[in-house]
């Protein structure tokens, strides 16, 4: 058996999981995730190997997503801009991934040069998808990512987190 994609505090999710945090406390629950994350320091385990000294991007660098509670997409910038700016990839790669993030959530697709400001709730919710989405993560934190939204995006975002763990996605979803 190999290595738990993320082993923290008690908590360890494998390959393809997908793990809601216990509890009612929503403020614990964004502390952990940010503990993850490198927000806040903790001893945390991504992928087999400790990670507790590194930074924030390094970790996305090895494969993390994060999708913050409220969203807090860019909303100056647009739908396309968004996303690019969440990307290390090379420009020909980031391209393609684009047009996969594209794919994958047609409405923001079909208003890429829209502001951010000007999405509904579940568009910007889905640009803040993409966005953690866009570099293909290995490890995916989401924070409260179904808040305020109506019940056909939520049925709608379920699926797509049972999609992306029958990829092998590891999911941690803090609702």
């Amino acid at each position: 058996m190999s290595a738990p994609v993320l082993s923290f505090d008690g908590l360890s999710v494998a390959a393809g999981e997908i793990v809601a945090l216990p509890g009612d406390d929503s403020i614990a629950k964004t502390a952990i995730l940010e503990t993850i994350m490198g927000f806040r320091s903790g001893k945390v385990v991504l992928f087999g190997q400790d990670v507790s000294a590194l930074s924030v991007e390094r970790r996305v660098r090895r494969g993390v997503g994060y999708v913050p509670a409220g969203r807090r997409v860019f909303a100056g910038l647009t739908v396309r801009e968004n996303i690019e700016a969440a990307s290390s990839l090379s420009t020909a790669r980031r391209r393609q991934r684009l047009a996969q993030m594209f794919d994958l959530f047609p409405m923001l697709g079909e208003r890429p040069d829209a502001r951010a400001w000007l999405l509904s709730g579940g568009q910007q919710q889905m640009l803040a998808l993409a966005r953690a989405m866009v570099d293909s993560p290995r490890l995916l934190l989401l924070d409260q990512p179904t808040l305020g939204l109506a019940t056909s995006v939520v049925d709608d975002l379920r699926q797509r987190f049972a999609a992306l763990a029958g990829d092998g996605v590891a999911i941690v979803i803090a609702d």
